[in-house]
């Protein structure tokens, strides 16, 4: 499904993928199957998303990142793809970011391009990601900190530090 109010020109979305109101999709982009892309999303062409991937509103994936299956894109999230910006001046390429399979990403978060996000990993709303992000763990703050580890049932260990439970 995809909503009449969106500019979509990728041919390249998967089955059963929504793409709710007022998106704009480039159209070399890739968007895997089972997706749910809320309003008010922009993605450009050198994007690869995988499947069961949910992106909510007011986010934009710049060239650049790479979205694995399994993953949870809050709110607002901030992607960035080049780390000297400039007006009118262009990168030759855009520094790439990968999120791996089963990660979250909480609202208004900030990933500065060129890290991985490693899978399952979680990073608390309103963090700043300024390093690669090891599997099964949990990052926030600004900069955001490794805080804490997911175990095998899924429940959070925080580390050296009692107040975040």
């Amino acid at each position: 499904m995809i909503h009449p109010s969106s500019d979509v020109k990728s041919i390249q979305i998967g089955t059963n993928t929504n793409i709710w109101q007022y998106c704009v999709i480039f159209q070399q982009a890739v968007i895997g199957d089972n997706c749910n892309i809320c309003a008010h999303v922009l993605i450009e062409n050198d994007v690869r998303i995988g499947n069961n991937v949910t992106v909510k509103s007011g986010v934009q994936i710049w060239d650049g990142v790479t979205i694995e299956d399994n993953v949870f894109i809050g709110p607002n999230v901030t992607f960035t793809n080049d780390l000297v910006p400039r007006s009118k001046v262009y990168p030759g390429h855009f520094t790439k970011t990968l999120i791996k399979k089963g990660a979250s990403i909480g609202a208004n978060s900030t990933i500065v391009a060129g890290h991985i996000i490693g899978e399952n990993a979680l990073i608390g709303a309103g963090s700043v990601v300024t390093k690669d992000v090891p599997a099964n763990t949990v990052w926030f703050g600004n900069p955001a900190k490794m805080r804490g580890i997911i175990l095998e049932n899924m429940k959070i260990e925080y580390i050296n530090n009692t107040d975040y439970q």
